[in-house]
């Protein structure tokens, strides 16, 4: 890795956020502050079915504030989608988006709020600070912790015609206010909670080795890691927990802070490319290939992946490496198999690897990857 000292100059942004129980009654309030007259509220239909989608609403209505909803939005939400979100945001004159829901609708809410105020297809803002015009005004009110999509400036789209995720990155995507309730988590299933839960540990861990990071990120992705590790397991089994669902929240919290400012690396660059081919969730791609990508990277930044096995710590063996800790970790969680059972075939793997090799993320990956080496990580993973 490139020597760095705590003395070098370093931006970071974040957010206004609130946090507590409650936090998501306060979405009619902050609107109103923000002058919002007319809101786009994006979510899923998921999110709209556990009804926090209408509690948000709710919200909005005793504040004044009128809305239209736009949940027409996938898992990995798709470049038609944001365009037909443009289309209502304008059509509704809308002045302002709330997005309820996990990164899918978040990142959805970001891209039709840039698109609506450069009248610009969505694809053509991918890269980093090519985004000309601000976006209007955004409160983001996560329903899962792990996306941290909420403080980040970030937002990852899939053109769905050539099966590719891009990566957004502009200060311009950074929400004005994020409202942090640990309610909404209590009604995710085990599945999400687990995936959710190992992308917030996998944005810790890059944004950590990441060659952008620093004294601050350090400090977030560090916490990031205390808190999944212990909380996730213990989440799992009392999901109804408050406190523990909060530790969870928190814990996405500090890891988006941490890689919205670091960057990430090679896990996200090659997931991005395997989600966008494959259509698979964001978290399991991650969580699949973390083992992988650490033991190529190990080399490059040993002090620091020592650092978060300490954290992390033996999950069977003292012995073990830190790949075999976080595969073992997964393991735990409930999380078994490989990309092969997901739809990843050997004939895909020198698209993806390009792909990869091309993706924003890899720029900060502490390890300097060829794609021979990207396509070999990706075969370990089948």
């Amino acid at each position: 890795m490139i020597p760095r000292s705590q003395l070098d100059l370093r931006k970071f942004v974040a957010p206004e956020f609130i946090c507590g129980y409650g936090a998501l009654h306060l979405a009619g309030r902050y609107a109103r502050n923000f002058r919002m007259k007319q809101v786009l509220l994006v979510t899923d239909p998921g999110v709209r079915a556990a009804g926090w989608a209408d509690a948000v609403g709710e919200s909005l209505t005793e504040a004044g504030v009128s809305f239209t909803i736009f949940d027409a939005v996938s898992v990995n939400p798709r470049a038609g989608e944001v365009m037909s979100g443009m289309e209502v945001y304008r059509a509704e004159e809308c002045n302002g988006i709330v997005a309820v829901g996990g990164g899918s609708p978040m990142d959805c809410a970001k891209g039709i709020g840039i698109a609506s105020s450069n009248m610009r297809d969505i694809l053509t803002f991918e890269g980093v600070d090519r985004v000309p015009v601000p976006a209007p005004p955004l409160i983001c009110i996560p329903t899962t912790a792990g996306s941290s999509a909420d403080v980040s400036q970030f937002a990852i789209i899939t053109d769905e015609v050539k099966k590719r995720k891009i990566a957004i990155i502009s200060k311009i995507l950074v929400p004005d206010i994020s409202l942090l309730d640990p309610e909404p988590l209590t009604t995710m299933s085990v599945e999400l909670t687990v995936d959710s839960g190992m992308d917030t540990l996998c944005h810790a861990v890059e944004a950590y080795v990441s060659n952008a990071s620093s004294p601050m990120t350090d400090m977030h992705a560090l916490e990031a890691l205390r808190l999944i590790r212990s909380a996730l397991p213990a989440a799992i089994r009392e999901p109804g927990d408050l406190d523990l669902r909060f530790s969870t929240l928190l814990a996405s919290l500090h890891a988006g802070l941490a890689f919205s400012n670091a960057s990430l690396g090679a896990v996200h660059a090659m997931a991005h490319s395997l989600g966008g081919a494959c259509d698979l969730v964001h978290g399991r791609c991650n969580t699949l290939l973390l083992e992988h990508v650490i033991a190529a990277n190990y080399e490059a930044a040993p002090d620091r992946y020592d650092r978060i096995g300490e954290i992390i710590g033996p999950i069977d063996d003292e012995r073990a490496s830190l790949a075999e800790g976080v595969a073992a970790f997964r393991r735990s969680l409930g999380i078994t198999g490989t990309l092969a059972g997901f739809g990843l075939r050997k004939e895909m793997i020198p698209t993806l690897a390009w792909q990869a090799y091309t993706d924003p993320c890899m720029v900060t990956n502490p390890r300097r990857l060829t794609c021979e080496e990207i396509e070999r990580i990706y075969e370990y993973a089948l």
